[in-house]
């Protein structure tokens, strides 16, 4: 008689954290619809019924590409309470990335806005997909219609820790996206552990109330803040979109924000932003793109708090974080903090000698949180670890004598644009193939509000006249608005050095003030 696998599936390690009172608020939705414990567990439950209704392959993937809203949060948690796999993708995303990935994980079943029903479901039935809904943020689509006549009652699928939860797709720097594939372990352990280190208080000791201003197909918004909100029982506010002003009034009500250094940017910019408005929060978490020491000191100024800088990537969840408790050290400016529990950080140079404290090198590390591989490429996959196990996270950092680590740089170009990850690679390709261009390079400058902005430099083709505007017009047709470059020029000639490689360094220095 064969064994059953232990129970750890993520959906049920985060109801354990629910509170005994299911019927009292979870989510305060910003549309004025308030949403119990129990509505929580009735809509994933139904939802749940409705994808095992469909007699989907075991590991199937769930591709999801709607707005922010409360049921597709639930729509989360069913794929999780289900044990299938959940495949978030950014609403920005055009027709050209969605075939690609809808080509490449090759979902069950897709998920998308109703006004985007028709191009999306040409893509997915032409892949192979055998079932397409429309979820809107109106609770309106043919999913809810379909699982409102399914049972409220689910048993949650038998799940081990290495079991697929989650892929998350992260841009290649050749151009081609990599599928991130976490397991519930990956994901359940750090959620874990981020809940004792940031010391979520539990309704006996108050309580946490999060503010939730991120979207949700992204590792920030989905994971981190959403597990760390269930995990401990804790009522989210959730809004739609990040306006500052909301967010303000919302403080009063809250005990934690999470945001990207976009947001804190656009908070500083608000007269209304005091110590008295913030008297009743507890931490402030930024994460996803480096925060300049500049909005760090002017935040702590104004508010009286000192904001919590982590690090993590889409391969790995959190890897390090700040201190929360005093008596654990000092939040330092600059830094991203000592690695957490259970996570080995190494320095490395160029030949993988591991360097001393101080030095700066390629950062890599190895941890219960890191990632199974990137789906469907095995090569690759073997490519980013080394011989013992750690995994080559392409930053370029180092650690103090105190275990701080800093991240002064990323191999590769990467471009983080508002939280954002940009990859030149990827845009260079697609502007390659415009009419009339023979080269491009796509560098990332400082911007005080996004942190970085993507610059376009083209080469014309003999003969040919090209216009900058046309060519980001172009562009806007194809890839999402966050990756468009800000300011497109077109040039004679790129830098080059002996081997004729771009000098993207002496690209970043001539544009810096554009």
């Amino acid at each position: 008689m064969q064994a059953h696998k232990p129970q750890t599936n993520l959906f049920a390690a985060l109801c354990e954290g629910f509170p005994a009172d299911l019927q009292s608020v979870a989510v305060e939705a910003d549309h004025g619809l308030r949403y119990s414990w129990q509505d929580l567990l009735d809509a994933s439950a139904m939802l749940s019924n409705l994808l095992e209704s469909l007699e989907l392959p075991a590991g199937a993937r769930i591709a999801v590409q709607v707005e922010k809203s409360v049921e597709a949060l639930t729509l989360y948690l069913a794929t999780l309470r289900a044990g299938l796999v959940y495949l978030p993708l950014n609403t920005a995303y055009q027709s050209a990335e969605m075939a690609y990935f809808i080509e490449d994980a090759k979902p069950a079943v897709v998920v998308c806005s109703g006004i985007n029903f028709g191009w999306v479901s040409k893509l997915a039935f032409t892949a192979g997909t055998a079932y397409v809904f429309t979820l809107n943020d109106d609770r309106s689509g043919s999913l809810l219609d379909r699982a409102a006549a399914f049972s409220r009652n689910h048993p949650v699928a038998q799940s081990a820790p290495d079991d697929l939860a989650a892929i998350i797709y992260t841009s290649g720097t050749t151009g081609r996206s990599k599928g991130a594939m976490l397991s519930h372990g990956n994901l359940l352990s750090n959620a874990r552990v981020l809940q004792k280190k940031w010391g979520w208080r539990s309704a006996a000791q108050g309580g946490d109330v999060l503010i939730h201003a991120l979207p949700i197909f992204h590792v920030h918004g989905l994971f981190v803040a959403i597990h760390g909100a269930l995990l401990n029982g804790s009522k989210m506010i959730w809004l739609a979109k990040f306006d500052p002003k909301t967010v303000l009034r919302h403080f009063a009500h809250a005990t934690v924000f999470m945001g990207v250094p976009t947001l804190y940017v656009r908070l500083l910019g608000e007269s209304g932003l005091t110590r008295q408005v913030v008297n009743n929060m507890r931490l402030f978490i930024s994460g996803s793109a480096p925060l300049l020491i500049e909005t760090f000191t002017d935040w702590q100024t104004r508010t009286g708090h000192t904001i919590l800088e982590r690090y993590g990537m889409s391969e790995t969840i959190m890897l390090t974080s700040n201190p929360y408790f005093e008596q654990e050290g000092a939040r330092i400016g600059g830094t991203v903090g000592p690695a957490l529990p259970g996570v080995q950080l190494r320095v490395v140079a160029d030949d993988g000698q591991v360097l001393p404290v101080g030095e700066v090198g390629g950062v890599q590390v190895k941890g219960p949180g890191v990632f199974q591989g990137y789906w469907n490429m095995p090569e690759k996959t073997a490519e980013e670890f080394t011989a013992d196990g750690f995994f080559k996270t392409g930053d370029v950092g180092r650690v103090d004598a105190q275990g701080y680590v800093t991240i002064v740089g990323r191999s590769k170009d990467l471009i983080i644009s508002g939280g954002y990850n940009v990859y030149p690679a990827e845009i260079e390709g697609y502007i390659n193939a415009l009419a009339g261009v023979a080269e491009s390079a796509v560098v990332g400058v400082p911007d005080a509000d996004f942190g970085e902005v993507g610059v376009a430099v083209v080469i014309a083709k003999p003969g040919v006249e090209l216009d900058p505007g046309a060519i980001l017009a172009q562009l806007k047709a194809t890839l999402a608005n966050f990756k468009i470059p800000k300011r497109c020029y077109v040039v004679k000639e790129l830098p080059r050095n002996a081997m004729g490689k771009v000098q993207k360094n002496l690209l970043r220095a001539q544009y810096q003030a554009a």
